[in-house]
């Protein structure tokens, strides 16, 4: 126990050090390999923390881009999506998103829509990746058209959290993406939440001198 909260310490410190903190949040049906993805990803250099208060996984990641250093918080779903709906702090400050679906089992493909629309209701602007996961059991399926992706415009990869297929490629432009995000938002609520972090109520003018000067000056007497 005392490793771990040395660890989650060091991780909160590099948090006030980094140059920039990006949130990336998973969605998609129950498993189509989220978790898989995100630790195949961070292999033996993640500590997951499962958060039971908000139901979610968060898994913390320091990189670089551009020279500047990057702490990424990973959030992924921890069983929530069985419910099909996630709770609205799970979306609150997200910077991009990480959409997957099981090439092999069409209802999570048909079920994209569902979580994008969602998604979109929250954070209508961010940056969204849709991935194809579990390709190394049916290759084929990299021959097939998915058009949601196309559809919507958005990023769309063939990955495999088995064996690493993309799966590198995959979470570096997430990062990318997220971080590119936060420095050039205009996304509405971002805007709206900003503001109010940065809100100081006017301090009432101290009006104490002034009201000393009235009473100890005497009104010119009039000749």
């Amino acid at each position: 126990m005392a490793g771990d909260e040395q660890g989650v310490t060091e991780v909160d410190q590099q948090k006030y050090d980094a140059d920039e903190n990006v949130k990336i949040i998973c969605l998609g049906d129950s498993a189509v390999g989220k978790s898989k993805l995100m630790e195949r990803f961070l292999m033996d250099g993640f500590r997951p923390q499962r958060l039971s208060t908000f139901a979610l996984t968060l898994y913390k990641y320091t990189t670089t881009v551009d020279d500047k250093t990057v702490l990424v918080d990973f959030w992924d779903t921890a069983g929530q999506e069985r419910f099909q709906s996630m709770h609205a702090s799970y979306y609150h400050k997200a910077h991009a998103c990480i959409m997957v679906f099981d090439v092999q089992r069409k209802v999570t493909y048909k079920n994209m829509s569902t979580w994008y629309h969602e998604l979109r209701e929250y954070r209508p602007e961010i940056p969204c990746i849709v991935v194809a996961n579990k390709i190394d059991a049916d290759r084929r399926a990299t021959q097939k058209g998915f058009n949601f992706a196309k559809k919507h415009t958005l990023p769309f990869y063939f990955v495999s959290a088995a064996d690493g297929t993309n799966v590198v490629k995959l979470f570096t432009d997430a990062i990318k993406l997220a971080v590119s995000y936060k420095q050039n938002s205009r996304d509405f609520l971002d805007e709206v939440m900003r503001e109010l972090e940065n809100f100081e109520l006017e301090k009432p003018e101290d009006t104490s001198d002034k009201e000393e000067i009235s009473e100890g000056t005497e009104s010119p007497k009039t000749v």
